[in-house]
């Protein structure tokens, strides 16, 4: 009687999905999935995003704690990345199948994030801001950090270090996705930043001229 009592409290503390036999849904930024399988209930922990369904069989890449995955591999479809400023994710499709999807950082108020329609112009894999960084002296210590160039005096003695974008790809202007740090909510230049796991993936499966949409 205790196992019993015990197992129903462990439960209590997950999310719980009743799903039929049928079920079809759609997905962030346009496509659908569409599954079959016997009634079941799934449990999940608090706060990780539940992995689409597809016509695909499943690869077996867990999900990240931080809610994102990896299911591309031997999907076949062009490619294109949804950014939804309003949930701070980006999801990654292969024709109308989403393969993949990562918790990002994108611009604050002061710096927002451009939305519309735009393609990858550029990819560097080690890229340099030329605008915002550190300066630094000669034996390479930080004397001024989080700077932009162009409005903040550089101290004498000291160079400028453009702050490390590492897998970039430029989506327009000056703003592109690359690793970088997530605090939980938008407060970037404007560049939409990934976790260093998913900014490698989405690098690795996106070509130039990908095409990339920004909505709220």
């Amino acid at each position: 009687m205790r196992v019993v009592f015990a197992s129903s409290i462990l439960m209590l503390g997950s999310s719980c999905v009743n799903t039929s036999s049928r079920y079809s849904g759609q997905s962030p930024g346009g496509g659908y999935y569409m599954a079959l399988s016997p009634p079941r209930y799934e449990f999940a922990p608090f706060g990780l995003v539940k992995l689409a369904k597809s016509k695909f069989p499943k690869i077996n890449i867990p999900t990240v704690g931080d809610g994102s995955y990896w299911r591309g591999e031997g999907v076949n479809g062009k490619p294109r990345i949804h950014i939804v400023i309003s949930e701070q994710m980006a999801y990654f499709y292969k024709g109308d199948n989403l393969v993949g999807a990562s918790p990002v950082c994108t611009g604050s108020d002061q710096f927002p994030t451009p939305k519309g329609n735009f393609k990858v112009m550029e990819k560097d894999h080690d890229h340099l801001s030329s605008l915002y960084g550190d300066y630094i002296d000669k034996d390479g210590n930080i004397v001024q950090t989080q700077i932009d160039n162009r409005k903040d005096p550089r101290p004498p003695g000291t160079t400028f270090d453009g702050a490390k974008m590492h897998w970039f790809m430029r989506v327009t202007g000056a703003v592109g996705m690359h690793e970088g740090y997530l605090p939980g909510y938008a407060d970037s230049h404007g560049c939409i930043r990934l976790p260093r796991h998913m900014a490698k993936i989405f690098y690795e499966n996106t070509p130039a001229g990908t095409p990339v949409k920004i909505t709220n």
